[in-house]
């Protein structure tokens, strides 16, 4: 039997939450509800869905203070969060994407908005042919194994900053646009706006730790990855 997709839906609009169930039905997903935080987190215990509807506004825990706890936690950092909220206020769809979300849907949405928007995530999400293991610095990731390591020190990334690092890793030392980092890494960015790579780049810096620094903004240009700020660094502190 072929595998549905797992939906699992956060929304405490039990209207909202049965049409979004019916049209994920028809698309080809397997929808499972949840009303409130505690009932979405019995669900995730039961069993992991392969992207998560979250709606900004629930009762009790908030969404945004869910989608964080849900990427500090080994089990489900690594779940697509969409987050659907009724705020189109660039601040708060920023907001929703620093609390971890890889993605937002602003309400009202059209059903074949949010199908494109969750392919799309499970697209990124998906397993890509990366070469086997790639060195820089003291900084090394193995793709076969999907570890990174920085002095001999494992790092937790979730998958966007994992393949945001990949390609940093593979093309060191040159500039990349936001426009060049969307078409690389995340393929499918007819729903992305540039504004969200700066927020992984963020998450990325914070995840790396120490080696953050080597991950340089190049002022109206982008980004690259540089080895020079470490060996700078190691240098002058002897």
């Amino acid at each position: 039997m072929k595998h549905l997709p797992r939906v699992l839906i956060v929304e405490d609009e039990p209207a909202i939450a049965e049409l979004i169930a019916v049209n994920l039905r028809h698309g080809g997903f397997e929808p499972v509800v949840a009303q409130d935080s505690v009932t979405a987190q019995r669900e995730l215990d039961a069993v992991l869905p392969d992207v998560i509807l979250l709606d900004w506004m629930l009762p009790g825990q908030s969404g945004l203070s869910l989608a964080r706890h849900w990427r500090k936690q080994e089990r489900t950092m690594a779940i697509p969060i969409l987050m659907l909220t009724a705020r189109g206020d660039e601040s708060d769809k920023i907001a929703g994407l620093d609390a971890g979300a890889d993605d937002y849907i602003t309400k009202p949405f059209s059903t074949q908005e949010m199908l494109a928007r969750i392919r799309a995530v499970l697209r990124r999400r998906a397993p890509q042919p990366l070469g086997d293991c790639v060195t820089v610095g003291d900084l090394v990731l193995d793709a076969g194994t999907h570890r990174i390591s920085f002095k001999n020190q494992e790092l937790k990334l979730g998958p966007t900053e994992f393949k945001l690092l990949y390609f940093f890793m593979t093309h060191t030392e040159r500039v990349h646009s936001r426009s060049n980092l969307l078409d690389k890494v995340w393929g499918d960015h007819v729903f992305i706006e540039e504004r969200t790579v700066d927020v992984h780049v963020k998450r990325l810096r914070e995840a790396l730790g120490a080696a953050g620094a080597m991950v340089e903004t190049v002022r109206g240009a982008g980004y690259r990855l540089t080895v020079m700020p470490v060996l700078a660094a190691a240098q002058s502190g002897g």
